[in-house]
């Protein structure tokens, strides 16, 4: 059976009649006639009982009827199917972000690759860090990481986001808390709990503090933000985190604004050559979502 006998015959047997089944195809009515004595010879059975006026299904013909609907219906769902994928607008992307834009960038980019392509799937790791993130793209675990340079590997390609500055969250009750802002000096003398020394955020940190004259005292480490400021909360220290726009914090912290704080760049990654027109469309995706509408970008 080849799938243009089978809507042949689906035309056939849909308008009960070969005149009209072959204005529905668009062909003259002998080959029509031709094409359905072929595959019933093919079948080894009779499909169709024809008279003067009209085509009366056999029962095997009404088994076929139901059967080839249901082939014609997944071949042509496949074949669309198939385009969107090589068109990259659907698919399964496998997304890796670093701490913080977890909670205020993904949600948005969520929201915005439902709209736009709604045949893509997004599978998002959060709360990594950078160095787990290019070990994850390397690895070909990720298809693209929304992560903080530099990155080691020269492997990847990347295309900036957007700019943060480091923001210092502290404990509610902290005598710092009252002020609208602060300097990295006034955190001398200070506990810290901070991302592992590996990460980007952590060594633009510490290079900070240095700079202003004091090395950090680091107590504790942790790998996602939401771990970070529990600790705060629970007064084990200080922690400088990276937010912009739209902050948030725990339950029993305040977050001030340093007026001298260093910046951290946020960029996207993914495997240098990749020609995936999936990975092109979310670059292209994230580039329009990163910044909301109304605000302007920060360089």
């Amino acid at each position: 059976m080849e799938t243009r006998q089978l809507r042949y015959f689906v035309a056939v047997a849909e308008e009960r009649h070969f005149g009209r089944a072959a204005l529905r195809l668009h062909m003259a009515q002998p080959p029509l006639s031709h094409q359905i004595k072929q595959l019933e010879e093919q079948l080894g059975t009779q499909l169709l009982v024809r008279t003067t006026r009209k085509v009366e299904l056999t029962p095997a013909g009404e088994l076929l009827l139901v059967r080839a609907r249901g082939l014609l219906a997944e071949l042509d769902q496949l074949g669309q199917d198939v385009k969107l994928v090589g068109q990259g607008a659907s698919g399964v992307l496998r997304v890796g972000v670093v701490g913080s834009a977890t909670y205020r960038l993904m949600p948005r980019i969520v929201e915005t690759a439902g709209r736009r392509l709604p045949g893509l799937k997004l599978h998002v790791l959060g709360e990594m860090l950078t160095p787990a993130l290019e070990e994850a793209l390397e690895e070909n675990r990720i298809d693209v990481a929304v992560l903080r340079p530099p990155v080691r590997s020269g492997e990847l390609e990347l295309k900036f986001l957007e700019q943060d500055e480091l923001v210092v969250a502290l404990p509610e009750d902290h005598p710092l808390a009252s002020h609208g802002s602060l300097e990295l000096a006034d955190l001398t003398g200070e506990k810290f709990v901070s991302y592992p020394r590996t990460s980007a955020v952590c060594g633009i940190f510490m290079d900070a503090c240095r700079r202003v004259g004091f090395r950090p005292r680091i107590v504790q480490e942790a790998s996602e933000t939401s771990t970070l400021l529990a600790f705060v909360a629970s007064g084990m220290g200080l922690a400088l985190v990276p937010m912009t726009r739209r902050v948030f914090a725990l339950q029993g912290t305040v977050l001030r604004p340093l007026r001298d704080a260093p910046a951290v760049d946020l960029a996207l990654a993914w495997r240098r050559g990749s020609d995936s027109p999936l990975i092109k469309n979310f670059v292209d995706l994230f580039e329009t979502s990163t910044v909301p509408e109304g605000t302007a970008r920060e360089d």
